[in-house]
């Protein structure tokens, strides 16, 4: 991600975000029954909230993320190794990688490089989670981040033709920094 808007609020709102991501969630919980141990890389980690409790559960957890502060945020987690990074820094090899709502600042024209990069950077049978907000296009919401929505089938299409092969989805609605409601979508797949 590299829209200079986006990274700013984040920058600037470090503080509400890790409040209001800080609570258990069932797919992530999955995510780590699912995949049982190794080393994992949580892609736009964030305050590292996700990360901090893979690490508890006795993960090796690399947090990446493109804003300084929440990189900082993250480093303060036992366990966790934080580091500054893009969508396409990712280096190493992983049995997981946890891209909860980070892709969805991605441009379109650029997510099947970074799902390449992705599959590149699992370990064969490695396990993928990748959420994404529903709809269609792109847009600013009210607060200035950029967004890229896709459908169901449009998503999982492009997990298809890079070689991921689905095995769990979860839906909801929630309410996002912005103080909007949207709908949105979580594939967890095998590389």
């Amino acid at each position: 991600m590299s829209d200079k808007a986006t990274l700013d609020v984040y920058a600037a709102k470090a503080a509400d975000y890790a409040t209001m991501t800080d609570h258990e969630d069932p797919q992530l919980t999955d995510f780590m029954a699912a995949l049982g141990q190794g080393r994992v890389l949580d892609l736009g980690c964030g305050p590292g909230r996700a990360a901090a409790r893979m690490a508890e559960a006795g993960f090796q957890v690399t947090a990446m993320d493109p804003v300084p502060e929440m990189v900082a945020m993250a480093a303060r987690h036992a366990g966790v190794t934080a580091q500054l990074g893009t969508f396409d820094d990712i280096s190493g090899t992983y049995d997981g990688i946890w891209a909860n709502f980070s892709l969805l600042h991605a441009p379109r024209a650029d997510m099947p490089r970074h799902l390449a990069a992705i599959k590149s950077a699992l370990h064969a049978g490695g396990l993928f989670h990748i959420g994404m907000k529903l709809g269609t296009g792109a847009a600013r919401d009210s607060i200035g981040r950029l967004y890229t929505y896709y459908s169901e089938p449009e998503l999982a299409g492009l997990l298809t033709d890079t070689g991921f092969t689905i095995d769990a989805r979860a839906y909801g609605r929630d309410k996002g920094l912005d103080g909007t409601y949207a709908d949105w979508l979580c594939l967890r797949a095998h590389g």
